[in-house]
């Protein structure tokens, strides 16, 4: 239970839901309790005066007796039917009130979790699979709720309800309710080693389905190479295979359950035996009456389903408390990224690196060694480099979605880790080198990184971005609708799209990093004449593996093996005759065979 202690803020947030809830289970269980007195009432009437009916035999105040003896019973059937009638009305306001709260909790755990995914670093998302998290906000969280909707109803519905019931029966006749009650302790005993049982299988069935999930989310992403690579079957059968277990280990638990209620039904059903027999004797004594025993047997059926349910509720608890778990593993990690207090409102573009080093935490892998440049305001800076050089690693720190290990990184002479980040990161547009579209229209694709932005600005990031006239041959044009990831799209239209969500922005900073390596030469160059036009003044960036790419830069830094090689412009770089010159020389290379 130590898990859900976690939910306690929220049975704080909503007490005036669920101390609404307790008091009508109270007044549910009251009315359920009730109609066996009035049956054992009744019983007690049917047994003292039939001898009286069957001594007026033949007589004609046996007529007026059978009257007399027919209403009572009327009145009785009447008002345990009026009874059950205002129980149910309360149960209705318990269910309002104590299941709506657990939907309200469930709204706001899913809300939490999601913002907290939010707020942590890219190291954790580099760490963790897509359907993993996906199940532990959806799956995971809707076990909780069960817990603090339905199992807690039912644990206070069954506690009330035992005490009431166990308070009648010793009224009654204490020795009567000792033997009603004597096969209890062996129940709770087999509660107790059930429970480890079940918490420890649903542990691995949630551990299973996690995995299940990450499965199918990967695979359906990965459709085009699957399908490309004719490796249906191949999946089809790992798939199967993880079915497989899911399934053993919900086998499993399922045994155990099966194996739980109808052992819950036998000592219940020797309870009800126990008080017959008990019963019996009592009445034979005089000690009770024969109403008594019927009432017993009535208390004793009420028990049945709280019993029962007791099983069930169990399983919610010891599901949601490896639920919880799960869900508390990452709702407890902090994030790396904590954001400063310095509101940098206008940024200027200055970006200086002094002596940084980073390694990426979750590999160990040094990507940058003691790098120091600077890229003044309003410079066309550009970073190339072999594959694994260490440039996209460069616009991540620029970004801050890592911090250095070593060094510092200054913007506009402030440390970057002082910056209010989303003020920082809303000043900046990033072009990613993996293309990433959302499910929605190209419009909205478009104008992602504003709150609002008319059709004019889209039009115009759209030209800026040489996609245009591609997006018009469309139908339906900007309402276009895209496919997952944007699947619609040829890749270099989606690259394209890409740069155009980072253009309308008109960010102080502009990162492209490798982004165009999908385009041709012609479309290219109208991209980077466009850029020339738009960003004059405004600090640009580009990352990429082209030399004709990146020629016009104003300051061109060279990586190698995650350490600066060399710097300078085009031509001091070309004059240097180290790699910058071995790279240019063997591009053109590459063109002159391309076009031959």
């Amino acid at each position: 239970m130590k898990h859900l202690r976690f939910l306690n803020k929220y049975f704080y947030k909503y007490k005036w839901w669920i101390i609404p809830g307790i008091f009508f289970v109270i007044i549910s269980n009251i009315f359920a309790v009730i109609p066996a007195q009035v049956i054992g009432h009744a019983f007690n009437l049917i047994t003292e005066n039939i001898q009286i009916y069957r001594l007026f035999s033949g007589f004609e105040r046996q007529a007026i007796i059978y009257d007399i003896f027919s209403y009572s019973l009327f009145y009785f059937g009447g008002l345990v039917i009026l009874l059950y009638l205002i129980r149910g009305l309360f149960l209705f306001f318990m269910r309002q009130t104590i299941i709506l709260m657990s939907r309200h909790i469930e709204f706001d755990m899913k809300n939490e979790i999601y913002a907290h995914y939010q707020d942590l670093s890219l190291g954790f998302y580099r760490k963790n699979n897509t359907g993993d998290l996906m199940n532990r906000a959806t799956e995971d969280v809707n076990r909780v709720r069960m817990y603090v909707g339905p199992a807690i109803m039912y644990t206070i519905n069954t506690v009330v309800l035992f005490l009431l019931i166990i308070s009648y029966m010793y009224s009654v006749n204490a020795t009567l309710a000792t033997f009603c009650l004597l096969p209890l302790p062996i129940l709770v005993v087999i509660i107790y080693f059930v429970n480890t049982l079940i918490n420890k299988k649903s542990e691995r069935i949630q551990e299973q389905l996690s995995t299940l999930s990450s499965f199918v989310q990967e695979r359906f992403s990965g459709i085009r190479v699957i399908k490309s690579y004719v490796r249906e079957e191949h999946t089809k059968k790992i798939f199967a295979q993880e079915s497989e277990t899911y399934k053993l280990n919900s086998m499993s638990l399922v045994k155990v359950q099966a194996f739980f209620y109808p052992t819950m039904l036998l000592l219940i059903g020797l309870s009800t035996i126990l008080t017959v027999f008990i019963g019996g004797k009592q009445v034979i004594s005089g000690s009770i009456t024969a109403g008594n025993i019927a009432e017993f047997i009535v208390y004793v059926n009420q028990l049945t389903f709280p019993v029962t349910m007791l099983g069930w509720v169990t399983t919610l608890i010891q599901r949601a408390a490896a639920s919880q778990k799960r869900i508390n593993e990452f709702l407890n990690l902090k994030t790396d990224i904590s954001t400063g207090t310095v509101k940098l409102a206008d940024l200027q573009g200055n970006i200086n690196f002094k002596n940084v080093s980073f390694t990426y935490p979750d590999t160990g892998i040094q990507a940058i060694q003691n790098v120091s440049f600077e890229i003044k305001k309003g410079q066309l800076a550009a970073i190339i480099g072999r594959t694994g050089s260490g440039k996209s690693t460069l616009a991540n720190l620029i970004m801050r979605m890592y911090d250095v290990d070593k060094g510092e990184i200054l913007v506009d002479q402030q440390n970057l880790k002082n910056l209010d980040l989303s003020v920082y990161r809303n000043q900046l547009g990033f072009v990613p080198q993996e293309v990433f579209l959302f499910s929605d229209s190209i419009k909205n694709n478009i104008a992602f990184g504003l709150d609002q932005a008319i059709d004019e600005e889209v039009a115009n990031a759209a030209k800026n971005a040489a996609v245009y006239h591609n997006i018009m041959d469309f139908e339906l044009k900007f309402e276009t609708m895209l496919g997952e990831r944007g699947i619609t799209l040829s890749g270099g239209q989606k690259q394209r799209v890409s740069i155009a969500r980072a253009m309308i922005k008109d960010p102080k900073l502009l990162i492209f990093d490798d982004c165009l390596s999908a385009v041709d030469t012609k479309t290219e160059e109208e991209i980077l004449r466009n850029l020339g036009k738009t960003r004059s003044g405004k600090t640009t960036i580009l990352i990429a593996h082209r030399i004709s790419t990146i020629k016009n830069a104003d300051v061109i830094i060279v990586l190698e093996n995650g350490k600066i090689a060399e710097q300078g412009t085009h031509q001091e770089l070309l004059e240097h005759n180290g790699i910058y010159k071995e790279m240019y020389q063997h591009q053109l290379l590459e063109e002159e065979n391309n076009s031959v």
